[in-house]
């Protein structure tokens, strides 16, 4: 659903709208954009939703590191894994060997 320009409101004006504006998200679900200087610049939208929106960021951030740990088993059933040694090589940028050298 995309936003509808009645819903994009300048911050000053919104300042004198607030509480009209907040009644309509919440009866009527329609998100604000709350623009500055033309640009968007924050949105008004139901605590609900936003609550359902971090949820959904914190599933995703699950799934991700669940398919790296699956992706990290299928490496070492492969074989593809790295010595102590060449991990440590891996690892060292020329700023830090540059480092050690000090």
């Amino acid at each position: 659903m995309g936003i509808r320009a009645a819903d994009v409101v300048p911050i000053s004006e919104a300042r004198a709208r607030l509480t009209e504006l907040a009644e309509d998200v919440v009866d009527h679900g329609s998100e604000k954009v709350l623009t500055k200087n033309g640009a968007s610049y924050v949105a008004l939208i139901d605590a609900r939703k936003l609550d359902y929106y971090h949820a959904l960021e914190e599933e995703y951030a699950n799934l991700v590191l669940a398919q790296a740990a699956l992706d990290g088993l299928e490496d070492v059933a492969a074989g593809r894994i790295l010595s102590d040694k060449e991990l440590d090589e891996l690892l060292s940028t020329p700023a830090r060997k540059a480092r050690k050298k000090a």
